[in-house]
């Protein structure tokens, strides 16, 4: 039977993925709670006839007080058939109306609809460009992931549990009470009259403070999270202290957020009390008096107070489905902030995958700035020959990174073009340019995952022997061996810890190097790529990686110039252009910046923050 009710919906059912998803609160729940219209209806009909039932059960009350008044000795004769009709109603009947209405609610839409927005707002945000997240704490970014589904789950729950519910009850206990007699109906109204104004004054402020208090928590995930994904450096300056007030100012926002919310809530639960005792004296008082006039019988005013204590019993926990309704609703919209974000760098409507044949790199007036006067690159233009080994240096901020971020696609480019065997990068799918492209970072970390997921993440099917080939040919498999970590896991089963925190820089590098190795991409680049690497270690797999580059078009950033030394060609870039190229020793008889560099170096580094021209 659960499974069954589990089953209904799929959250993970296949839909028309959008750029620009809803970004007003309604349109946003409805497009994502699609697949649940049908469920939706049978929820609201059953939340109806549950109420339905209980308000009946109050009028059966008040007929089995008005059936007390008769003859004892013929009660039963008179009534019996009808009373073990009513008791096996309230024995079979109802728990089985009661058992579909929670089924539905609880295991259908809770576990389903929750589920549903995780996996496409996850689906959503992996989709953003790399300068998205740039952009934004990654704490943050996981936190909104994880809030949002379950406060929409929960504004939904409230809809059926307690707002339809009390809808029907509410026009239900009207009709109860003037079916009795008509002047009843008056103190309820009025009492619906000032129930509303609490309501409407408290929804009006709980929503925006809810979101507040959202904003708050995301603020403190966002640094908390901050501080213990860079806990080395923490560690290493001892800003353990800093840390700490840095956090501490965050938390007392919430503090403070969460006090102004409580506020709201106590005052609404005194004016509550107070409204609720006026409904009970208002309605049993006049059913007293309609029955001390005739007007009324006894069963009617046993009905009429048991509604109107029915009634003071669930004003409190309405309205707190509504302010909680409408709190999680804040804190969607909150959510909203990051999951409704419109995909800016996207695949055009007609793109195709990149055909790689040659591997020849075309840069066509190349511009980017990131939306400033100043950085990036300025116009550059530059052929690259297929199989042709680039060698990229120059000062800190001088454009290299930009270069290959743009190259990745990583953002598109302001003014220019890229152009890999002929075809505009624009204009192909991302994913098939990523593929032709195999990139060693200076930034090695590594998934929180096994060794051999982390090369294998270089490509999904390789077989156990292939990927034990690259980690030898990384001068990685002996050091991947003796791994082990705080579960058992050994060798290639170890896993690394949180961007690989558990092995040394060195080591992170190679198992980068083996995931490259083992993706064998025909365009291939360098950032630093033996940076970690003690010179041992690096003299060991240079074989290796002049291995690596046979075949392959190669661009190589490097601040240690031997390692570029051999290079087919060296470009040199300052303040965003292409102020020289050439052969090493080209560029060494022109005696310019290059010249300068190499001079200055000792060990083979590059002084980048060295200011002028040598």
């Amino acid at each position: 039977m659960f499974r069954f009710f589990e089953n209904l919906v799929d959250p993970y059912t296949a839909y028309p993925e959008t750029n620009t998803p809803p970004t007003q609160l309604l349109p946003f729940m409805l497009d994502y709670a699609r697949p649940f219209r049908r469920v939706f209806v049978f929820a609201g009909v059953m939340s109806v006839v549950v109420a339905a039932v209980e308000l009946w059960l109050i009028w059966v009350m008040g007929w089995v007080v008005d059936i007390l008044s008769g003859d004892p000795a013929q009660f039963w004769d008179s009534h019996g058939a009808a009373l073990i009709l009513l008791a096996l109603f309230i024995l079979l009947i109802r728990p089985a109306l009661q058992a579909l209405d929670v089924l539905i609610l609880n295991n259908t839409i809770m576990p389903n609809l929750g589920t549903l927005f995780r996996w496409r707002s996850h689906r959503h945000v992996l989709r953003q460009s790399v300068g998205w997240f740039e952009n934004d704490f990654a704490g943050r970014i996981a936190n909104r992931i994880m809030q949002t589904p379950p406060a929409a789950g929960e504004a939904v729950f409230q809809i059926f549990d307690a707002i339809t519910f009390s809808l029907a009850y509410v026009v239900g206990a009207l009709v109860l009470l003037g079916h009795a007699d008509l002047w009843l109906m008056i103190p309820l109204i009025l009492w619906l009259g000032l129930y509303a104004v609490l309501m409407v004054w408290t929804i009006r402020r709980v929503g925006p403070a809810s979101q507040a208090a959202s904003d708050a928590r995301s603020l403190v995930t966002g640094r908390v999270v901050d501080s213990y994904t860079n806990i080395h450096s923490v560690k290493m300056f001892a800003h353990h202290d800093q840390e700490i007030l840095y956090a501490k100012e965050a938390i007392d926002k919430t503090r403070s957020t969460f006090q102004a919310e409580m506020r709201i809530y106590t005052i609404m639960d005194v004016t509550l009390v107070a409204l609720n005792g006026l409904l009970i004296v208002g309605v049993t008082g006049l059913a007293l008096a309609l029955w001390m006039q005739g007007a009324a019988s006894t069963g009617a005013v046993a009905a009429a107070t048991a509604l109107a204590l029915r009634l003071n019993a669930m004003t409190g926990w309405i309205m707190w489905a509504l302010t909680s309704f409408f709190r999680e609703l804040g804190v969607v919209k909150e959510g909203m902030e990051t999951i409704a974000q419109p995909i800016a760098l996207t695949d055009g409507p007609n793109a195709a995958p990149l055909i790689l044949t040659n591997g020849e790199i075309d840069i066509d007036r190349l511009s980017h700035h990131y939306g400033r006067d100043a950085g990036g690159l300025d116009d550059i233009s530059l052929v690259i020959q297929p199989g042709e080994k680039i060698g990229l240096v120059g000062r800190s901020g001088g454009g290299k990174s930009t270069f290959v971020k743009l190259l990745l696609r990583f953002y598109d480019a302001e003014r220019g073009r890229i152009l890999i065997d002929g075809q505009d990068i624009a204009h192909v799918t991302q994913d098939s340019l990523r593929q032709q492209i195999g990139m060693v970072q200076q930034d090695s970390a590594l998934l929180h995952r096994s060794v051999r997921d982390n090369i294998r993440y270089g490509r999904t099917d390789a077989l156990d022997s292939e990927i034990v080939e690259a980690a030898k040919r990384a001068q990685a498999h002996e050091f991947i061996l003796s791994l082990h970590d705080s579960h058992g896991n050994t060798g290639y089963d170890a896993l690394v810890g949180e961007r690989g925190v558990k092995l040394s820089g060195g080591q992170r590098q190679r198992i980068t190097l083996a995931r490259v190795i083992l993706k064998n991409a025909p365009i291939l680049l360098l950032d630093e790529a033996t940076s970690a690497l003690d010179s041992e270690v690096e003299a060991a797999i240079q074989d290796t990686l002049y291995g690596m580059m046979e075949g392959k078009t190669v661009i190589a950033i490097a601040h240690r110039l031997s390692t570029i030394a051999h290079m087919d060609r060296i470009l040199v870039m300052d303040e965003g252009c292409i102020v020289e190229q050439g052969s090493h020793d080209a560029l060494l008889a022109r005696g310019g910046l290059y010249a300068g560099f190499w001079s200055r170096q000792s060990g083979g580094f590059l002084d980048t923050d060295t200011e002028g021209t040598p």
